[in-house]
């Protein structure tokens, strides 16, 4: 088994290392984007062409495996993790950044086995950074291990974080009231790269203490989420439970106590899970 999951990684490096070089060719022309679910929610060609690129490289090495991808899922597929090896992709991360050339995009894969994430890659195109990281093997950068950040005091730190898609006004207030909390703690500092998967390798990487978000999806996260826990971090939900990668809620952070420390300060609000199921809460 555990060379089969190595084969499949060393695959999900090479198809991404591709991946990227189209992404790269497709910034130098002109990038024409059409919309998903809002005016603001964007979706080019090179984000069906790369997915379809990663899918159908994939399909002819592991034929049995299953998929869940961002074009896919907006095309009508179901977003359903199950116990079967998934494929978890974002063609590109940072659609909007691809878009306007704002340089963090990135392409993000992640491979599940019994609903657990065993391997993360993260290919930042423009930096041609390679995170990648394998269920208890470590976190690496181009090659070269990575670790969280060791600060523990919060006031000390800067927290990455995104605005979302989403601009409905009673979302929009949310996320700026928990925004205003998070800052007046206070922090450091707050940043965004604009793309899930970059903010969570930079937390593996020690250059940000902390990522939260509430609205993201499991092809956002799910590469990104063993990256960080393999450099040393801890993954949570909002409210300070385990994580759920369909719930669209996380806090990535380099310490426990850093993140227990957001969660105190952000109030969640709802959003519907990626598999379509009722929160808890709610249910």
């Amino acid at each position: 088994m555990t060379d089969r999951w190595q084969k499949a990684m060393d695959h999900a490096v090479a198809i991404a290392r591709t991946a990227g070089r189209v992404v790269r060719e497709a910034l130098q022309a002109e990038r024409k984007a059409t919309t998903k679910n809002s005016s603001v929610d964007l979706v080019t060609q090179t984000d069906q062409k790369v997915e379809q690129l990663i899918i159908q490289s994939v399909k002819e090495k592991f034929p049995s495996h299953k998929f869940i991808g961002e074009e896919s899922v907006a095309a009508g597929e179901p977003s359903i993790l199950t116990d079967e090896p998934t494929w978890i992709i974002d063609p590109i991360d940072g659609t909007t950044n691809f878009v306007h050339g704002f340089p963090f995009v990135a392409v993000s894969i992640g491979f599940s086995v019994n609903r657990q994430v065993e391997f993360g890659v993260v290919y930042s195109c423009v930096e041609d950074k390679m995170f990648t990281a394998r269920r208890g093997k470590g976190a690496f950068c181009n090659g070269e291990p990575i670790q969280v950040s060791d600060q523990e005091d919060i006031r000390q730190s800067i927290i990455a974080t995104e605005f979302g898609s989403n601009r409905e006004p009673e979302v929009v207030d949310h996320i700026f009231s928990n925004l205003r909390k998070v800052l007046t703690i206070p922090v450091h500092g707050i940043r965004g790269a604009g793309t899930a998967a970059t903010n969570m390798c930079l937390v593996a990487s020690g250059c940000v203490e902390a990522y939260y978000e509430i609205g993201v999806h499991v092809w956002d996260i799910a590469a990104g989420s063993v990256i960080v826990s393999e450099a040393g971090g801890v993954l949570m939900d909002v409210e300070g439970g385990d994580v759920d990668l369909m719930s669209r809620r996380v806090i990535a952070a380099n310490k426990r106590t850093i993140g227990k420390r957001i969660v105190r300060e952000i109030h969640p609000f709802d959003v519907i899970r990626d598999d379509g199921q009722v929160p808890q809460e709610q249910g």
